[in-house]
């Protein structure tokens, strides 16, 4: 009878944990979709609102480390200051895995179509992090 309650309490436990790595997955997909529409309308403020925004913030790319919201703000117009740089983007997640109740690892690929400027693209991993209810990249590092 003890295994047979053990196995219905397993059970229920493991449903509950992939509920809720189900709602994480779905809330992050959300959130990308969410960047990827708002740099499609050309709206790099709305795109930044996926990140944390806040000064320990990292981002890593091409051009090293940048630390805080706002010089990533910064340094994304300052690259994408034109439509034609900015083009269509296209995000292809490849995975996303709970590690813990507040943290998730992201891989994928991201694509800029860009007729006139020619189409870019590469591959990223990222950092989330549930904070006050809301789950935001708070380690970027793109290439």
């Amino acid at each position: 009878m003890n295994r047979i309650i053990l196995a219905g309490l397993f059970t229920v436990f493991s449903c509950m944990v992939a509920s809720a790595q189900t709602d994480a997955e779905q809330a992050i997909r959300k959130v990308m979709a969410d960047q990827a529409d708002a740099w499609n309308q050309g709206s790099i403020d709305g795109f930044m609102k996926g990140y944390w925004n806040n000064d320990s913030l990292v981002f890593v790319g091409q051009s090293g480390l940048t630390y805080g919201y706002a010089q990533t703000l910064n340094n994304y117009k300052k690259h994408y200051d034109t439509p034609e740089k900015m083009g269509k983007l296209f995000f292809t997640l490849l995975s996303i895995r709970q590690v813990s109740p507040e943290y998730c690892f992201v891989l994928g690929k991201w694509l800029l179509k860009r007729p006139a400027a020619g189409d870019i693209g590469g591959t990223y991993s990222l950092l989330f992090r549930k904070i006050d209810g809301q789950w935001v990249i708070v380690v970027d590092h793109t290439s």
